[in-house]
């Protein structure tokens, strides 16, 4: 009742939506880098939304199944197969015991999310299956998984109910420059007028320093008012840390709790679905967007979210 890994693939973790509650003991959230794709691979694979799932950066991993079960990949298209057959993305897809699940090369975005049908068996630590690998914490012995890992399913299922209605369109689409909404603060006070219309009206470039930590742009530098230094406070999923060089960094999945350098402004969490497919030479512009209206966009993917799980489980 397992899959086996024949092959890592560049960076595969096992990730949930996160370890919520820890941070002020020094514990990262971690969780997936797109919880919305993570949610729709575990809805279509009829699991809770919040199951924990593989997440696949770039060059996807190589799976044996060792017992028949559902799969769903959702997220960036890496060109899955099943031995050797093209599999659709965002769609509930049967594996056999013996199939061997394989990605062939990055066609969009760079991360990809795999739901298993009754979820994975591992061990839940601090409330979450997420594996924070700065710390050795959760996940498949705290790391990103290696050749020989074995992995077990707790309730697997070869097929669900109304398998053929269990398909989705794929959400993310390449394009030249791609837009981020912003909502400004909590320091963007400390920058000056023209420093805050660089930063809403420039393009800047995804650098190759981009992990799950944080994605380092470059661009036109941001200008201060007295510097980027601050007294370190609380970071969240998308602050964007600006310090005294002028250049931006995106705080992804991993980030640290706390940190020193002016946040200028945040991704909002509607948009985490793009911020997470970015690679390296990608363009990016911010626009600034009314909190209220951030608002009113998370609640709506949510509530989508749990009319689309009532449809299909």
């Amino acid at each position: 009742m397992s899959i086996t890994v024949l092959n890592p693939g560049l960076l595969t973790t096992v990730q949930d939506q996160g370890r919520v509650g820890y941070q002020q003991f020094g514990v990262s959230v971690s969780g997936v880098m797109d919880p919305r794709s993570a949610a729709l691979a575990n809805i279509l694979a009829g699991n809770d939304q919040g199951e924990a799932v593989l997440e696949c950066t770039m060059m996807g991993p190589q799976l044996q199944f060792d017992k028949a079960n559902v799969i769903a990949i959702t997220g960036g298209d890496l060109g899955p197969t099943l031995d050797g057959k093209a599999v659709p993305n965002y769609q509930a897809v049967a594996v056999r015991a013996g199939q061997v699940l394989k990605f062939t090369a990055p066609k969009t975005g760079c991360r990809a999310f795999i739901a298993f049908a009754g979820g994975l068996d591992i061990p839940v630590t601090m409330g979450s299956r997420s594996t924070y690998m700065k710390a050795k914490i959760g996940g498949h012995q705290g790391r990103k998984l290696e050749k020989g890992d074995v992995i077990g399913f707790r309730a697997p299922a070869e097929t669900l109910k109304r398998m053929e209605d269990r398909v989705l369109k794929p959400e993310f689409a390449p394009r030249p420059v791609y837009t981020l909404r912003v909502v400004l603060g909590p320091q963007d006070d400390a920058f000056t007028d023209d420093g805050l219309h660089t930063f809403l009206s420039e393009t800047y470039t995804v650098t190759p320093e981009f992990d799950r930590m944080g994605c380092r742009l470059d661009g036109p530098a941001i200008a201060h008012k007295d510097g980027g230094d601050i007294i370190s406070d609380g970071i969240a999923f998308g602050a964007i840390q600006v310090p005294s060089a002028g250049t931006p960094i995106i705080m992804l999945a991993d980030r640290q709790t706390t940190g020193g350098y002016t946040k200028i402004a945040n991704v909002i969490t509607a948009d985490f679905r793009i911020l997470a497919q970015l690679k390296t030479g990608d363009k990016v512009q911010f626009v600034e967007t009314p909190v209220e209206y951030a608002q009113s966009l998370l609640l709506a993917q949510r509530s989508a979210l749990k009319a689309l799980s009532k449809i299909n489980n």
